[in-house]
């Protein structure tokens, strides 16, 4: 049998051993052809390392240059013939395909990063920010589903006695913890603080008369105030009250009007002017009125576009901020006692007052200082009392020694005394911050360091120190624009905002404005029909006296109310929990307050007849807070006057969570799609007038 022919590498035919000059030059030949062969193959996998990405995309179908092997398959090691090969070109190829995807990422990468916009990652952090409140509300509703049913039932009516009662302001409470020499009446608010059902109103409570009616006659029974109270006052503006049946009329007695005008008209000539009318023109807007009365003063002002903003201490009896606040203007308890104000520096134009119950000259002046913090630089003190009589000086001489402290002490502040009338006195803060550094050493109060010199406190204790001196804001109210074109500030840098932001602001809250109006006239006009769009009627038919704006950011809603001629004030609240512009809302002539909404509000129940909140559900909730939304909507409740509203505007996922909880309230509630490309709603209810009592 005949076995097969071996095969020789390289080479084909037999082997001839007989013949050793023919297998020499077989090998010297061999040999040869193998150095070639090694020599051009090194060559061509230099040229194939350059070729080879577009030899993959234009593979070459012309034959081996290397030859044939044994078997007769090609020898080029880059064919996709041979196992080893195939291997090589397909982890080659996975190299380059990974550089290939790196160099297009980072390049891609880069583009996007130069032409992202501001409105792009504006986007993304709105989509994040809804993905976060998604998980919120996803949470809450767990936890509320977790504790059964009965959590969903409605909230209980409070008793009778709490009818007038303000959280953080528990008297019994203080006393019961050591407080005592007036401070049982300071503000102290702590978790048991906190209110767990609706409070009705009084027995015979009406719906006050519509404005500016019901800024000069009010109900008795809607107040904590008796008859005797009335008659037996003896204050200056308590006097000017005049009791008519069931009413409380201010307008009555001519004594009220002659009063108060002729007290306003002496104001003016002691500043200077020819009467209250040309405030104004010296650059006085907001007024700061401290132990007000029953803001007899404020509402005469009012009609000459002045805003008054009324402070007085807690008093049991309601007294002079509840019935402020029942005629529709602008006031909330407050205390020089111990605590600084919640207002910012150099806040307001004109300080004023009026037997007010303040010894300014005990502990040492800081009442004094305080006044000087919030007062704008070239601002008013106006003080009115009996220790600036200079007639009974000659027959009390601790009287006398009073008033030189009183005297002294401002003068070391700075402040110029320019006038003093029978018992009124009038200083006007100095403009000039080198003031403070020529007086004599040790002659008044040190300026604060920066550490102390907080812009915008929050019941921070009292500062024995001069403060706003630091401050950008300062600015002579001469040089200050006048009212109205207060409002519209230039210098937005100084409060870290920029034009675009502020004009935003503005007109989103026009837009909002002429919504609201749309859909609620058909409603609060009831009795007076109109369509929506039309002109407001004239007053009394106006039923809005007042706005409480919750997360009121720059102002935009207060300038879009006044530019749409609605005879409203707004409380502009700026929450702790947010970004602060509450110097630049007090900078445009309006007046607002600094709040933590995890605490109750420092004004009596029933104060407002519309509350507005934009934004605020979004803020709390981003925010590790102390509170729940039922505990805000609690509070609403308490604030708002019996057939008062309410309008939340925020995401979508929180105005549902919102919708679902005001059933537990008690409240009409409905949701409004406002634009159809966006993801926010608007949220409108009403609170209901409730007349059964508790229990």
């Amino acid at each position: 049998m005949s076995r097969p022919l071996p095969l020789h590498r390289g080479v084909s035919g037999m082997r001839n051993l007989s013949n050793s000059n023919d297998f020499w030059d077989s090998e010297v030949k061999d040999k040869t052809e193998k150095e070639d062969l090694d020599r051009n193959r090194a060559a061509d996998q230099r040229y194939l390392s350059l070729r080879f990405p577009f030899c993959l995309l234009c593979p070459d179908s012309s034959p081996s240059k290397y030859g044939v092997t044994e078997n007769g398959f090609a020898s080029d090691p880059f064919s996709v013939g041979s196992p080893r090969s195939r291997h090589k070109l397909t982890v080659l190829f996975l190299k380059l395909s990974l550089v290939v995807i790196v160099i297009l990422a980072l390049t891609g990468s880069f583009w996007w990063t130069l032409s992202i916009s501001t409105l792009s990652r504006g986007h993304i952090f709105h989509g994040y920010r809804r993905l976060q409140e998604q998980l919120v509300l996803d949470l809450w509703d767990i936890g509320e589903l977790s504790l059964g049913a009965s959590r969903m039932k409605e909230i209980d009516f409070c008793p009778k006695e709490s009818e007038n009662h303000i959280p953080c302001f528990n008297i019994l409470e203080n006393l019961a913890l050591g407080y005592s020499d007036g401070s049982e009446y300071h503000r102290q608010c702590g978790q048991g603080s906190r209110q767990s059902c609706l409070v009705l109103p009084p027995v015979n409570y009406k719906i006050p008369l519509r404005w500016p009616t019901g800024r000069d006659v009010i109900w008795v029974a809607n107040v904590k105030i008796t008859g005797q109270e009335v008659f037996t006052s003896g204050s200056l503006t308590k006097r000017m009250m005049m009791l008519e049946e069931e009413q409380i009329s201010f307008r009555s007695a001519s004594l009220m009007f002659d009063g108060v005008e002729d007290y306003s008209h002496q104001i003016a000539e002691m500043i200077g002017l020819r009467n209250e009318s040309n405030f104004i023109q010296a650059g006085v807007r907001t007024i700061l009125d401290i132990g007000c009365g029953y803001g007899s003063f404020g509402a005469h002002l009012f009609s000459k576009q002045l805003l008054t903003m009324c402070i007085a201490n807690y008093e049991t009896s309601g007294s002079q901020v509840q019935l402020t606040l029942e005629r529709g203007l602008p006031a909330m308890i407050g205390s020089f006692n111990s605590k600084q104000l919640p207002y910012p520096s150099l806040s307001f134009d004109m300080l004023h007052c009026a037997r007010c119950g303040i010894d300014w000259d005990e502990k040492d002046g800081i009442f004094l200082i305080e006044v000087d913090r919030v007062l704008k630089p070239g601002g008013y003190f106006v003080w009115t009392s009996p220790l600036t009589n200079v007639q009974s000086f000659l027959r009390n001489k601790e009287k006398q020694k009073r008033w030189n402290f009183v005297r002294d002490f401002a003068e070391n502040l700075c402040w110029e005394l320019m006038s003093q009338q029978e018992e009124t006195v009038l200083w006007k803060k100095t403009s000039k911050k080198n003031c403070y550094n020529s007086r004599k050493p040790g002659s008044g109060p040190p300026i604060c360091s920066k550490g102390q010199d907080v812009e915008s406190p929050y019941y921070r204790p009292l500062q024995n120190c001069i403060g706003g001196t630091r401050s950008r804001r300062w600015l002579p109210i001469e040089e200050r624009p006048t009212w109205p074109s207060r409002s519209n500030l230039n210098e937005l840098a100084l409060y870290g905002l920029h034009s675009e932001e502020l004009n935003e602001d503005t007109a989103n809250s026009r837009t909002a404005v002429r919504n609201y109006w749309s859909l609620l006239s058909p409603l609060i006009f009831s009795d007076h029909p109109k369509r929506p769009g039309d002109e407001d009627p004239s007053p009394p038919f106006n039923m809005l006296r007042n706005v409480l704006d919750m997360n009121a950011r720059y102002g935009g809603l207060n300038a879009a109310l006044l530019e749409a001629g609605k005879s409203v004030w707004v409380m502009n609240v700026v929450p702790t929990s947010g970004p602060n512009y509450l110097p630049l809302i007090l900078d445009r002539g309006y007046v607002g307050v600094l709040h933590d909404w995890c605490e109750a509000f420092p004004t009596y129940p029933r104060t407002y007849d519309m509350v507005h909140a934009d934004g605020l559900l979004s803020l709390e909730t981003s925010q590790h807070r102390r509170c729940t939304m039922l505990d805000l909507f609690s509070e609403i409740d308490r604030l708002l006057r019996p057939e008062g509203w309410i309008l939340i505007r925020d995401a979508a996922p929180l105005v549902e969570s919102a919708r679902a909880l005001t059933t537990r309230l008690k409240w009409d509630a409905r949701i409004v799609e406002i634009e159809s490309n966006s993801d926010q709603r608007l949220l409108i209810c009403q609170k209901p007038f409730f007349k059964k009592q508790a229990m």
